[in-house]
């Protein structure tokens, strides 16, 4: 018989940098999840992602055990790490603060397009275009 589910908890953590200190003691702690066995498990399966943010999605069981799936970093993440920027810009509308190819585009979606809602690879660039925009990243051919 399957375990019953009690929660779904969605955490943004850095790779291999997960500790039980806020935000994902208390996140995990309500709901009496093991906080060290999730810690030393996250921080193993992405010690090879160091300098990544890795989304987890944690479903916890009735009985206080869990499992969780690693997700792919946020779109902003990687479109900030492949135009070498800090930050987007304070105002899209009037600033640009970097530039991204068409071919870069690309290799994000196709890294983003499990974890996103798009029917093909032309649907999840346009969806990457479009965080570009928002965070004043300019798209060039």
């Amino acid at each position: 018989m399957a375990k019953k589910i009690k929660a779904i908890v969605t955490l943004q953590i850095p790779a291999g940098k997960a500790n039980p200190a806020p935000p994902i003691g208390p996140a995990l702690a309500q709901h009496g999840v093991n906080l060290m066995g999730f810690v030393k498990d996250y921080n193993a399966r992405t010690a090879n992602r160091i300098g990544e943010i890795v989304p987890a999605e944690i479903t916890i069981f009735q009985d206080g055990s869990f499992r969780f799936i690693l997700k792919s970093p946020p779109t902003a993440f990687l479109i900030k790490k492949a135009a070498g920027v800090a930050k987007g810009a304070g105002n899209s509308v009037t600033e640009t603060v970097g530039k991204l190819t068409r071919q870069q585009v690309r290799e994000i979606a196709e890294q983003k397009f499990e974890d996103m809602n798009a029917l093909d690879i032309e649907a999840a660039m346009k969806q990457v275009e479009g965080t570009c925009r928002n965070m004043g990243i300019e798209v060039v051919d």
